[in-house]
């Protein structure tokens, strides 16, 4: 499924291997049997571990090794080595553990750990006899997933007014547009996970109120759903173009499933495409459609792409990677209207397109939680613990905005990790963790062959400094405010951006 599944090789773990061979810290590549294996020394520990990520078949033998953890160089994702447990999302599922015997000189890979071990659980809280969450996004799944394995046995429901189970919202922009993914790869989890694990899932449904008073949600169709706890995941919608000709049938905006199939079914029949707006989205699905070999002009107000978020030298970068793919900018301009096989610029420019896709932006979905009374400022207002201004109802995702001990402000984030993170936190503190919400913000954005990962976040910065090369894609991006740094974009450098998350965990006790 991804570029890191590799025929297995290198020694044979079952076979056994010399402890002198293995320096302290040491990750060793190799096997047990057929199944690609990682043997970690941590001083007089051995580990014996599956070597790809279950969230992407990433590598972990490039991943960074913290404690009894590994985490994934790709997307973050971190494992337990002493069971192979998944502790941290995009992963829900464990990696492959096998028990490790010591004889002599040498160590060996026993036999698998099938199941990761019980781990001790708070008890589930008596009058936790319903949860009901709101949003089928990646949020409210890793909220459902960690429920039940946190012991929640409870009644427990999903509603989205999507038609489709949760998927993986960022290749909607990435392969899946580009079509070199295919549609098997989307779901986040397998059709019959849902019943095996007791969660009622109602797609294409959606909640007209909620009253936090009665503890009710209801519906636009159907009798309310009465809740113990309440989870508010409702995400963002794309901001719409307010301009002539913006609802013709060829502009098409990039949120959900439905919307990046309706745009690879126009991209089939279409040879020039504007794109409006030189942010992530916009510009991800840039490269996407030029990989399908269509023209792209990209048309922004922006004087560098990206700018606001990774800065003009990062941003001037982004720009020469896709202009060397044949990419065309219009920066410093708007677009006036939007004609039958045009867009008009506001200069009086016109440029030829039969599709056009628009990312300029989205808003958070807060209609629900206004209406039911809850506080609200540019999101939905939660406390450390996830939990809004109403007992037992918590906001995650895209939605909530949240006390951001690093930055000392309140901060909302619209990251795919970030949402699953919350999701996490929200559930476990549904059965009264009390676990404060300290993950640093990451998220990754990909142009042709060149990602960018990002972890922290600067709202604003005085300096910024380069490590290595931009020019040659191989560099740390560290933004200050003050002398304190705030966030770190690398490229091709994910290990240097494992260990920015991890002195950002250290940073605030997260």
């Amino acid at each position: 499924m991804g570029e890191g599944a590799e025929a297995a090789g290198g020694p044979d773990f079952s076979l056994g291997v010399a402890v002198a061979d293995v320096a302290d810290g040491a990750v060793v590549s190799g096997r047990v049997g057929r199944e690609p294996a990682l043997l970690i020394r941590r001083g007089g520990e051995f580990f014996i571990v599956g070597a790809l990520c279950t969230h992407y078949q990433g590598p972990l033998a490039e991943g960074l090794v913290v404690a009894d953890t590994i985490r994934c160089p790709w997307h973050h994702a971190c494992f337990g080595l002493r069971d192979g447990r998944a502790l941290r999302a995009p992963a829900l599922d464990p990696i492959p553990c096998w028990r490790v015997e010591r004889r002599g000189g040498h160590v060996f890979a026993m036999e698998k750990i099938d199941e990761p071990a019980e781990r001790e659980r708070p008890p589930v809280p008596p009058r936790l006899g319903r949860v009901v969450i709101v949003g089928g996004g990646p949020a409210g799944l890793a909220a459902a997933h960690e429920l039940r394995d946190d012991g929640y046995t409870g009644s427990l429901t999903i509603l989205t007014a999507d038609a489709e189970a949760p998927y993986d919202r960022p290749n909607l922009s990435k392969d899946y547009l580009a079509g070199s993914a295919p549609d098997e790869w989307l779901p986040l989890r397998p059709r019959g996970y849902y019943e095996d694990r007791r969660i009622e899932l109602l797609l294409a449904t959606r909640a007209r109120a909620i009253d936090p008073n009665a503890r009710l949600v209801c519906l636009e169709h159907g009798e309310p759903l009465r809740y113990d706890a309440l989870l508010l995941a409702t995400g963002a919608e794309p901001v719409r173009l307010q301009i002539p000709g913006a609802d013709r049938p060829h502009v098409h905006y990039l949120r959900n499933l439905a919307d990046s199939r309706a745009i690879i079914a126009a991209a089939a029949g279409a040879s020039r495409v504007a794109v409006i707006g030189a942010s992530f989205i916009g510009l991800e699905a840039a490269a996407a459609l030029r990989e399908r070999g269509l023209d792209i002009h990209v048309v922004a107000p922006d004087a560098t792409p990206m700018q606001k978020t990774l800065g003009e030298e990062v941003g001037r970068l982004v720009r020469v990677v896709h202009e060397a793919r044949g990419v065309v900018f219009h920066l410093g301009e708007s677009v006036a209207s939007i004609g039958e096989d045009h867009v008009a610029l506001a200069s009086g420019t016109k440029i030829g397109a039969d599709l056009v896709v628009v990312g300029i932006g989205v808003r958070p979905v807060v209609t629900l939680a206004e209406e039911a009374g809850l506080a609200i400022d540019r999101g939905v207002l939660v406390d450390e613990y996830l939990e809004t201004s109403a007992p037992g109802v918590f906001a995650v995702g895209d939605i909530a905005r949240w006390p951001d001990r690093r930055s000392g402000e309140k901060i909302r984030i619209e990251h795919f990790v970030t949402a699953e993170r919350q999701g996490q936190t929200a559930a476990r503190n549904m059965l009264d963790a009390k676990e404060r919400f300290e993950a640093a913000p990451f998220f990754w954005s990909r142009h042709y062959d060149m990602t960018i990962s990002y972890v922290g976040h600067a709202r604003a910065w005085d300096r910024i400094e380069i490590a290595g090369s931009l020019q040659n894609r191989d560099c740390v991006v560290t933004y200050f405010c003050h002398d304190r740094r705030m966030a770190v974009a690398t490229i091709g450098r994910d290990l240097d951006n494992l260990r920015a998350e991890v002195e950002f965990e250290e940073s605030t006790g997260g």
